[in-house]
């Protein structure tokens, strides 16, 4: 069995880990696209959490989604000609998983996707249409819930799809042990909200920005606030940096790494965020943080159903009201994560070791 893996964002690198320690270079080449030109986010990243160097890196230049999945494609293409690849595995919804799954088509490369079958309903989101796209392309399909499963039943895919668990708690449980000593942050002794924002709908559109930040503001409770590149050029264009630099609450900081942010969930009173990833990592029994989501909708339906998590919109007043309502009682009554016990990558790659020739 020979594997390609192609990932290009940090919540790719962190959702595919445990694959890749699992695997082993034998059977598997990792290629990077660079969809994020930010260090931290790319070969850096992948570094700190003692992953091997990828095997190919595309080095991708374009920021625009078309051009940048265009650029994807055409470097892509060549290094899958090459190579006799059994299977593409892909994670997510990014720019990086559409292009590489129209690249795997057409090159008659079996495309099998991690975390299949989410959806928000919420148009206004790229990674919807990236979601949808690359499960109708997809053959296998390793959906991390019933629910998530139910939507591909409902869409009618015609790949083949099994319910497995996310990697993301896999990876939770690979590196919580080590979180602590590597990282390079100082944790505040003192309670603390956790805050982070980067969706294109939330950070993109300033009145939309407006109302969260005035949220989050009024609210007069200490948040940590670290910045995703894309929500700190925003906050800057749209003349509200300053303002939330002099706020005495809101202690903003540059983006984290894995670590760093794997401590500051472990140690807040609960999480403030637009992020579906977060909203899977604080469902584990490691890190069991209450989530308020700052958006319309969630492709995470099950972290709601179990009462781990809230909507709570983008209305300035509703994020207020719900974070004063927190505060008072931010503890947790389920101790069970909707998304599996940690053995998803073990699942995944036994489903595709009886798939294809292994050696």
């Amino acid at each position: 069995m020979k594997i390609a893996l192609v990932l290009g964002t940090r919540p790719e690198i962190i959702k595919l880990a445990p694959i890749i320690k699992k695997i082993g270079s034998k059977n598997c080449s990792v290629i990077f696209t660079g969809q994020h030109y930010d260090r931290k986010m790319g070969l850096g990243f992948m570094r700190d959490l003692d992953l091997p160097k990828p095997d190919y890196s595309l080095n991708i230049t374009k920021s625009n989604p078309q051009l940048q999945i265009s650029e994807i494609i055409g470097k892509l293409s060549k290094i899958l000609i090459k190579d006799d690849f059994d299977s593409v595995i892909v994670q997510g919804d990014t720019n990086t998983v559409l292009a590489a799954g129209i690249c795997s088509l057409k090159s008659n490369i079996p495309i099998s996707h991690v975390e299949s079958g989410l959806r928000s309903n919420d148009w206004r989101m790229p990674e919807e249409h990236n979601r949808i796209a690359i499960d109708h392309l997809s053959e296998f399909l390793f959906a991390p819930t019933k629910n998530t499963k139910f939507n591909l039943i409902s869409e009618k895919v015609h790949g083949q799809i099994f319910v497995t668990g996310n990697t993301v708690i896999d990876a939770i449980n690979m590196y919580s042990k080590i979180s602590k000593k590597k990282s390079k942050l100082f944790i505040p002794s003192t309670e603390f909200i956790l805050s982070t924002l980067h969706r294109a709908e939330n950070v993109d559109d300033r009145k939309t920005l407006s109302r969260i930040l005035k949220g989050l503001i009024n609210s007069n409770e200490k948040i940590i606030f670290p910045i995703h590149p894309r929500t700190k050029k925003r906050l800057h264009e749209f003349g509200f940096f300053n303002k939330l630099d002099q706020n005495q609450n809101i202690q903003m900081m540059d983006s984290v790494g894995y670590f760093e942010m794997l401590e500051l969930m472990k140690n807040c009173s609960f999480i403030v965020t637009d992020s579906g990833g977060i909203q899977e990592e604080a469902t584990s029994p490691i890190i069991r943080k209450k989530v308020l989501v700052v958006r319309k909708t969630t492709d995470r339906p099950e972290s709601v159903e179990n009462q781990l998590a809230e909507i709570v919109g983008l209305k300035e007043k509703n994020i207020t009201n719900s974070i004063k309502k927190t505060i008072k009682n931010p503890k947790l009554h389920s101790k069970k994560t909707p998304f599996g016990k940690g053995d998803a990558s073990e699942k995944i790659l036994n489903i595709l070791k009886k798939s294809f020739r292994y050696s």
